[in-house]
């Protein structure tokens, strides 16, 4: 006979870990599913990618008790810095105005996932299938049917957090929206000449936006567009002439930059699950939406997902609901979708309107921020968007257990 779970999380990733987490504790039956092996494979290095976490993020996982197993690796944003590379307009964030210890965090995926398997490793009433590859699904009136290369599951509520390329999300046939940008993310780890103040720069560039974000060990974590026929040569620069070619768009605010860690890139892409939910089947992080890096806003709102979803399931199945059934997921939805199109939509226009060198509109730009700098209201309201502590917050976001 086939186990049955009240919900079955397929991708072990950070999304599907941090739900996991987020619903344990409360008398369900939990799997994971995850195509590799859940470990983290060697000590931390200098090339450990980092992650921008918002002070929503940050909250979410000191409610999930596993914040305690990052904050000594996680290097808080105190000041954020905007610019357009050419212009003279530019404004700030600042985490005092805020009245917050901190804008955000940045943190190596490393350490986060760590933490997260951790936390994962105390919590008996999750089963861990990993590796597990799942080859199938079939969603029935009652159930969900999840079939493993030597096994087969059910579950009243599958839950798909299997990344980009979502095997769950194709089978079940989800509308998927893409655009492509002709764009490609280079990232590195840098150490520059100057201490950076904690202080996350994000520059607008002629290709693309380039954002510069503080670590530990006096590292920054380079996030840098540039045009997909421009990547394979900055690539294969060797590394002074590729801080030369970084120092030329980046500027000096750092100091004169001294050292480049491995470099790796990828291509950019928007892809966006409109009707994120069927019935009995729900897809969450970058299975649901996966954008543009500018403004570092993608991994947040896949966090803010998995609060709001694990507050609702809970919530449903306290009402002696079926936490697969359409009216709960409808309640997800429609919470959710506000924050997603938003998002979705902000990202495309900063990318779209910062790739047009027509001088009007480069003269407009700038004056608008620059306008931004002297108006405290707006840049408020754009502080408390970037920490993700605008609309209905779940309760995790603001500190609290579910």
């Amino acid at each position: 006979m086939k186990q049955v779970y009240d919900i079955t999380i397929v991708g072990g990733g950070m999304a599907g870990a941090s739900l996991a987490i987020a619903l344990s504790g409360h008398g369900l039956r939990i799997a994971l599913i995850e195509a590799s092996p859940l470990k983290v494979d060697s000590v931390p290095n200098y090339d450990d990618r980092g992650i921008a976490l918002a002070l929503g993020s940050q909250r979410i996982f000191a409610a999930l008790r596993t914040w305690e197993g990052m904050e000594e690796q996680a290097e808080p944003i105190r000041h954020i810095h905007v610019s357009e590379q050419g212009g003279f307009g530019f404004t700030h964030l600042d985490a005092d105005e805020e009245q917050v210890p901190a804008l955000g965090y940045v943190i190596t995926a490393r350490n986060l996932g760590a933490a997260l398997l951790a936390r994962l490793s105390r919590l008996p009433d999750i089963d861990i299938i990993a590796p597990g590859r799942v080859q199938w699904v079939n969603i029935e009136d009652d159930l969900a049917h999840i079939g493993l290369q030597e096994q087969a599951l059910c579950a009243r509520l599958l839950v798909a957090a299997d990344g980009g390329d979502s095997f769950v999300r194709q089978q079940l046939c989800f509308e998927v929206k893409r655009r492509e940008y002709g764009q490609s993310a280079i990232t590195a780890n840098i150490t520059p000449g100057r201490h950076h103040q904690n202080t996350a720069y994000e520059r607008f560039t002629r290709n693309g936006p380039l954002a510069m974000l503080p670590m530990t060990q006096q590292r920054c974590a380079l996030v840098w567009t540039v045009r997909d026929e421009m990547a394979g040569e900055i690539l294969s620069l060797d590394e002074q002439q590729f801080l030369q070619r970084l120092q030329q768009q980046f500027g000096w605010r750092l100091g004169r930059l001294q050292r480049a860690g491995k470099r790796n890139s990828y291509p950019l892409s928007q892809l966006y699950v409109p009707q994120a939910i069927q019935h009995r089947a729900v897809v969450i992080g970058n299975a649901a939406h996966t954008l543009h890096p500018v403004a570092g806003q993608g991994f947040n709102l896949g966090i803010r997902d998995v609060a709001a979803l694990a507050e609702v399931v809970l919530q449903g199945i306290q009402c002696g609901e079926d936490p697969g059934s359409t009216t709960v997921l409808q309640r997800y939805q429609r919470w959710r979708r506000k924050d997603q199109q938003q998002v979705v939509q902000l990202t495309d226009a900063l990318v779209r309107g910062f790739s047009n060198d027509l001088p009007p509109l480069k003269l407009a730009r700038n004056l608008g921020i620059l306008a931004l700098e002297g108006l405290p209201p707006a840049r408020h309201f754009i502080a408390r968007a970037a920490m993700g502590l605008t609309g209905r917050l779940p309760r995790l976001s603001r500190g609290l257990s579910l």
